[in-house]
């Protein structure tokens, strides 16, 4: 053994006492004690692996002083000694998990024997205990691992989000730049008409630089977290940006597109990038349902009453996502996206926003970092998002969102929100 085993010794006669130190004074460090009480004081400063202990003595039997070293270390190892051994002594002794009860005079080779199985039990246990703490430690060093895995995940994830966030303001913004290059290139002179024209598409070239800000300023606030103020936006205005982003991308190229703004704009309350890069992806997901030309309607109401969730129930052709995390406070602003493609199989709806998952068939729903997007933005906003598809009919997927009011709209229930007619 590496350590230098500890022995205790417990009798109030010294004959006993000394002949036990001889016996074991070359193999174990000894501590003698002449009565429980001084026992129990040398506990308090000393760990012992085993004790022997003579079972009456005056102030306090061996099984009262053993009763009490389990309380002070419930694995220390015990060996009891009498001359006088009678059976209720011998129940309550095991009872107390004595290892052993030997009988006075002691045999030199039995006790030798008991004590040295007696240390080596102690010993095994005190490795069993290191490994355990020793694996505790492995365990919370893994799951430090674990943590930080998952940090960079979660920074990478953002890298990725920022290159694929900020890829459709900055294809708006060249597309308008060829624009002006080619009417300027084109004319000799400019007329007001072309001033008009130039000064329009300048002003989205400047909001779509704008969007370009936002975008790196949300990101690194996720990055470096300061505060987690929520922003408000005008939905119509936004929906003017949204058409602008998806009309310049190939997914729209083929398919017919329906933005329709409010018939009352409202404040959205929620960061407009984030807004915007909802709806872009979940347009853009609608686009890529299938190939052949189908139609994608963009459109949104304000709900002046709290969802009924009980009537949201997932299903093979449903599905509602954050629904404990949904703040259902009115007013709420209900924007649907309606694509008439193919529809979502069951299979797929379980999965659909899972990060990265895709299918290559041409009649399947393609999904990728997008929707996972949506589903981090929705969460981070306190939103609900309901999704229902039939087999050959298509989908809508509705975001709802908090909003305020700019005046009075018309009065509409939920279920015409989150379900309008799939032609």
């Amino acid at each position: 053994m590496d350590r230098v085993c500890h022995l205790l010794v417990v009798d109030d006669e010294e004959g006993p006492r000394e002949s036990l130190r001889l016996i074991f004074k070359d193999d174990y460090r000894i501590t003698i004690a002449s009565s429980g009480a001084m026992a129990l004081e040398r506990l308090r400063t000393e760990k012992f692996d085993v004790a022997i202990l003579d079972i009456r003595m005056p102030d306090m039997t061996g099984l009262e002083l053993l009763e009490q070293l389990r309380l002070v270390d419930p694995a220390i190892e015990v060996v009891m000694l009498t001359a006088f051994e009678t059976p209720e002594y011998l129940r309550k002794a095991l009872r107390l998990r004595a290892c052993e009860y030997l009988n006075k005079p002691f045999d030199i080779k039995n006790i030798r024997m008991v004590v040295t199985a007696a240390m080596e039990r102690r010993a095994s246990h005190r490795e069993e205990q290191e490994n355990l703490s020793r694996l505790a430690e492995i365990r919370e060093q893994v799951q430090q691992l674990r943590v930080k895995e998952e940090t960079m995940r979660s920074r990478w994830e953002i890298y990725a989000s920022i290159i694929h966030d900020i890829n459709g303001p900055l294809t708006i913004i060249s597309g308008l730049v060829q624009l002006v290059n080619q009417r300027l290139n084109q004319e000799a002179s400019l007329y007001a008409e072309d001033l008009d024209l130039m000064k329009d598409r300048m002003k989205r070239v400047t909001r779509q630089v704008t969007n370009c800000i936002e975008i790196s300023r949300r990101y690194l606030k996720l990055l470096n977290p300061t505060s987690g103020e929520n922003g408000k936006v005008w939905v119509n205005h936004i929906l003017v940006d949204l058409g602008d982003l998806v009309r310049s991308l190939p997914d729209a190229r083929g398919h017919e597109l329906q933005i329709k703004p409010l018939p009352k704009d409202a404040l959205v309350l929620v960061n407009g990038t984030d807004l915007i890069q909802m709806l872009l992806n979940l347009t853009l997901n609608a686009l890529q349902s299938s190939r052949e030309c189908h139609l994608v309607q963009v459109c949104g109401e304000v709900i002046h009453k709290p969802l009924d969730l009980s009537l949201f129930n997932d299903g093979p052709s449903d599905r509602f996502i954050n629904r404990d995390g949904f703040h259902n406070v009115t007013p709420l602003l209900a924007l649907s996206v309606m694509d008439t493609g193919p529809g979502i199989s069951p299979q797929i709806l379980e999965r659909l926003f899972e990060p990265f998952f895709s299918y290559n068939q041409a009649t399947e729903r393609r999904s990728g970092l997008g929707l996972c997007i949506v589903m981090r933005l929705l969460k981070e906003n306190r939103g609900g998002l309901h999704l229902h598809t039939e087999q050959g009919r298509g989908a809508v997927i509705t975001l709802y969102l908090p909003a305020r009011l700019s005046g009075p709209d018309p009065l509409r229930t939920p279920l015409q929100a989150a379900s309008p007619h799939i032609s």
